[in-house]
């Protein structure tokens, strides 16, 4: 009987962490826009500490295939603030953080706090941080502060004007 009441509580706290774990949900809007020349932007999300410092890097969107101008790699500094915060620090592409641009739409984005991006970020104040910029466009940059750990939900959100639509977060504890 003792036997039996260990290994059903050892399983029982096995599995308790993944019940409670903590989550970041991020939609952004890439709006669709009427213009005579249309490209997609680039798109950077990371997260700052108080002092304005990157902590972490999301989701990075850039054009990855090559073409008469070559690969998309060299119009990243246009992500001005990203690129000196933490992208020319980066050799990319990143697993799990580049992906290609994305169309006009809402994107959604989902870290857990067992993934890299989040898993070492020690607790604080954050601001998370969405980067647009667009060729034959403009640049647009919004901000969402926040608390990590979460001790409870908490929910943000930035309306963008030009590059970007509505930007959402939603932290999970």
């Amino acid at each position: 009987m003792r036997v039996t009441l260990t290994i059903a509580l050892s399983g029982l706290l096995a599995t308790a962490p993944a019940a409670y774990a903590a989550s970041i949900d991020v939609n952004v809007e890439v709006p669709k826009l009427n213009v005579a020349e249309y490209h997609r932007p680039y798109v950077a999300v990371w997260i700052e500490n108080a002092e304005q410092k990157a902590a972490a890097n999301l989701s990075v969107w850039y054009q990855q295939t090559s073409n008469n101008e070559g690969h998309g790699t060299k119009w990243l500094p246009d992500l001005r603030q990203w690129w000196r915060k933490s992208g020319r620090n980066l050799q990319v592409p990143v697993d799990g953080v580049t992906g290609p641009t994305r169309p006009a739409g809402t994107h959604a984005l989902s870290f857990g706090d067992s993934q890299p991006q989040l898993r070492d970020l020690p607790a604080g104040q954050y601001a998370l941080v969405v980067e647009a910029v667009r060729e034959v466009g403009g640049r647009e940059l919004l901000k969402i502060p926040f608390t990590w750990p979460a001790r409870t939900a908490q929910n943000g959100r930035a309306q963008g004007s030009t590059e970007l639509g509505a930007v959402t977060l939603a932290i999970k504890p």
